[in-house]
């Protein structure tokens, strides 16, 4: 079918952008008789209400985020309406950043880019040969164990079902999450947020970790508990942690996180605006063909499942 496309809000700097590869893919960009809905980068949920509010024959939204937590509300509300996120869109980004941050924390450079004098400290850690457990089995995740495949380590994948995943030596369910702990060395937290996955890096978590162990999370803060993560910095019950995301989030000024000296904190930019508006618009027009096509679209989200 061809889609009469509503790109919102209007006004967005990227929708002139969105408006001409759409045109481009063979649709119809307009805000009357709209079918379908794309909400721009960077755009409040209050968007998306907006436009349902303002269309009732919208059958299918492209949604601008991998993770889908703040509109799941509206989406397990309106089970008419096809939605489809950006996950996987941004998978080479992420993983990109997920490795910088798990690479420095190896290194030691979290606590030596704070560093005002030379010392004669050694630490540090090789990334090579580490066990690596993975919390999530999407696009990010399978990037992140093909990046780190030279490196010749250990990858568990866990992620809500067992199927094998790509890059990964053993695959298992959430409910075997728990137990890898005592034998992880690098966690990297690439899981959607739900019910089952929030506050899983608990204390208990922290405390069944090496204390050489290090935790990257590039997914969503909440999977973290903060007051648990900022007691097993300062207590040493593990090395160090990369938080390209938080909990609060944006991380008020001021808070233990800023001035621990075993993190890295990123302010959610793993992936840029440059990366997300060209990535999210290839994501957009492939779906446009596969809608035109009767094909099954990309990145559909599941509302049981809440990704």
């Amino acid at each position: 079918m061809t889609d009469t496309i509503a790109i919102a809000p209007r006004d967005d700097a990227n929708a002139a952008h969105f408006s001409e590869r759409a045109a481009e893919a063979g649709a119809e960009v307009a805000d009357e008789r709209v079918t379908a809905v794309c909400i721009m980068p960077f755009s409040d949920v209050s968007v998306l209400e907006e436009q349902l509010a303002k269309h009732d024959g919208i059958q299918w939204v492209q949604l601008p985020l991998a993770g889908v937590d703040k509109y799941l509300g509206i989406i397990r509300d309106r089970t008419d309406i096809t939605f489809t996120s950006a996950k996987g869109a941004y998978s080479k980004p992420v993983a990109q950043h997920g490795l910088a941050l798990t690479l420095a924390l190896m290194n030691d450079l979290h606590r030596r880019a704070r560093a005002s004098e030379w010392d004669s400290v050694q630490t540090g850690e090789m990334l090579y040969g580490k066990r690596v457990t993975i919390l999530g089995g999407g696009g990010i995740a399978e990037e992140y164990a093909r990046l780190i495949e030279p490196f010749g380590c250990t990858v568990t994948a866990v992620r809500h079902s067992s199927t094998p995943m790509a890059g990964a030596d053993r695959t298992v369910p959430t409910s075997e999450f728990a137990g890898l702990l005592p034998e992880t060395d690098v966690l990297f937290l690439a899981s959607a947020l739900n019910d089952e996955t929030r506050g899983i890096v608990n204390a208990e978590a922290f405390k069944a970790m090496p204390n050489s162990a290090v935790v990257v999370n590039i997914a969503r803060g909440p999977i973290i508990d903060t007051d648990a993560l900022v007691a097993a910095l300062q207590n040493d019950e593990i090395f160090g942690a990369g938080l390209d995301v938080t909990d609060p989030e944006p991380l008020p000024a001021g808070h233990a996180l800023w001035s621990e000296p075993r993190a890295i904190i990123t302010p959610h930019t793993a992936d840029t605006e440059v990366q997300v508006v060209e990535l999210l618009s290839d994501r957009f027009v492939e779906n446009i063909r596969r809608r035109a096509a009767g094909e099954s679209l990309d990145g559909v989200v599941s509302p049981e499942r809440g990704y």
